[in-house]
């Protein structure tokens, strides 16, 4: 199952190397279709590649890459364990916000994305990622507060580099990332409780004895 998650995964990449759905392609050293375990349990979606990332065709290399897997230490993981991707595969010019048409275009691949992986939450880093499952939430006031549906929870917080822009934004970024596998338990729980239950199986009955036949 691993292998066919990462060989449809791979598939993904491959497909991006020569997409032209929008014009983001147009002047980017590599596409960034995401990265990390196939099979992640959480799977992060921030914006859009910026400099490192579109020089290396992987995601949250940079700073913010930085500032992010020290969040996952302090949960006790590492990015290799989770999977990162953003909600454009390009990176945009100068690095400006991701347009609506072109986050529709790349829309496909994510939704292949998480599709293949499965994960139990996702994790919005920003407001363009957020607005993909909270339409009309405002990042200052639903950061940190899981929405659970019957298969996966959606958390919202805030990017990593807004955070390195406004360090009072450190303190709550770092709870509500502590929170996170309390609401990964939450959602084990509910998929073991929604699962169908097995048929039940009945032990087989023992062999009937022979007769022993009467010669008369």
């Amino acid at each position: 199952m691993t292998q066919d998650r990462a060989a449809q995964l791979a598939a993904i990449a491959q497909q991006l190397r020569t997409c032209q759905l929008c014009n983001l392609y147009k002047g980017t050293t590599n596409p960034v279709p995401g990265a990390g375990s196939p099979q992640a349990e959480l799977m992060f979606i921030g914006e859009g590649p910026g400099f490192h990332e579109d020089k290396q065709g992987l995601p949250f290399v940079g700073p913010s890459g930085k500032y992010l897997e020290k969040l996952l230490a302090l949960i006790g993981m590492t990015r290799d364990q989770v999977f990162i991707a953003n909600v454009v595969k390009h990176r945009p010019p100068e690095n400006r916000d991701p347009l609506p048409e072109e986050i529709l275009a790349c829309k496909p691949y994510l939704d292949q994305q998480v599709e293949i992986i499965d994960p139990l939450v996702i994790v919005t880093l920003g407001r363009f990622s957020m607005a993909r499952y909270f339409p009309n939430g405002k990042i200052t006031q639903i950061h940190g507060q899981a929405r659970l549906d019957e298969h996966r929870a959606y958390y919202p917080l805030f990017h990593p580099a807004a955070v390195l822009r406004d360090p009072n934004k450190e303190a709550a970024m770092e709870a509500d990332f502590k929170r996170l596998p309390e609401v990964l338990k939450q959602v084990k729980e509910l998929r073991n409780k929604n699962q169908p239950a097995a048929p039940e199986v009945k032990p087989d009955e023992p062999p009937a004895k022979p007769k022993q036949l009467s010669l008369f």
